[in-house]
């Protein structure tokens, strides 16, 4: 599997939702069909503890969910890194206890699509670091929060960013790109 990390974000890079900025049951179309093609290549959906708990808390009480994403996050095997979870509380999830780096690698050595990794910013700093990612999937929203964790951890760099697609949905721009050499 490859891992990939889809991220919302502000125009100034902020990951972490301080405000309502964000509403994923509010897509356009065009916007929800991206979603969907992107779902059709997830094999799996791997979380930090918190971002599982807010998904869990959120997702499956959506009983009028249109967009479908709901039915697909109920179906798709889940993964939370968490040493304390004892039981997940969601169907289709595995807790993780152990090192989220050698945990996330093994995952990424089966067979398959893509696993991937949303929200779970600290989960998201780790793996950066560890060069696991295969693909950044980053939605922008046209906010400037000026506080928050940004995607990227603190120190580090990357040589350049292979842009493998780019598209706008009104005010929302999406880019995909391929790590190239990190430092």
């Amino acid at each position: 599997m490859r891992l990939v990390i889809t991220q919302n974000l502000t125009v100034d890079g902020v990951a972490e939702m301080l405000g309502d900025w964000f509403d994923p049951t509010a897509q356009d179309e065009e916007l929800l069909a991206l979603t969907h093609e992107q779902d059709e290549r997830c094999d799996a959906v791997l979380l930090g503890r918190q971002t599982f708990e807010d998904f869990r808390g959120f997702w499956p009480e959506q009983t009028d969910d249109a967009t479908g994403i709901t039915d697909f996050l109920n179906a798709v095997p889940k993964y939370v890194v968490s040493s304390t979870l004892e039981e997940p509380g969601w169907s289709n999830t595995t807790v993780l206890r152990g090192d989220p780096v050698t945990e996330a690698a093994r995952l990424r050595d089966l067979p398959g699509r893509d696993v991937v990794v949303t929200g779970s910013i600290r989960l998201c700093h780790t793996l950066i670091g560890a060069g696991l990612v295969d693909e950044f999937r980053l939605f922008t929203y046209p906010v400037v929060q000026g506080r928050g964790r940004r995607l990227f951890p603190d120190g580090w760099a990357c040589d350049g960013l292979e842009l493998v697609d780019a598209r706008v949905f009104g005010s929302v721009n999406y880019a995909a790109y391929a790590p190239g050499a990190q430092r």
